[in-house]
């Protein structure tokens, strides 16, 4: 489902390609149990979706996604959130 030259950024890293990718997630996976999504805009190839990410560690934190999809895999990501409650300062 993604490409193998996808690309994230977000507040807590940046990575190139699949397998950066993949190690990314499971990072993450440790605290995250899932997000309860409040809305989903689709514009052609983007798609953006606001939700609260759900975490072990920290309250309910407001969330938005940027997504790009090439050729029906994701190729590009940007997650916007505020980092701090999950390194304890919020």
């Amino acid at each position: 489902m993604i490409h193998d030259d996808v690309v994230f950024d977000g507040p807590l890293g940046h990575t190139e390609g699949a397998d950066e990718y993949m190690e990314g997630l499971r990072g993450i996976a440790r605290i995250v149990k899932g997000a309860d999504p409040h809305k989903v805009i689709v514009d052609g190839d983007d798609v953006c979706i606001v939700y609260d990410l759900l975490t072990d560690v920290a309250d309910p934190i407001p969330t938005a996604g940027w997504y790009r999809v090439r050729d029906g895999r994701l190729a590009e990501l940007r997650v916007f959130f505020d980092p701090r409650p999950l390194m304890g300062g919020g």
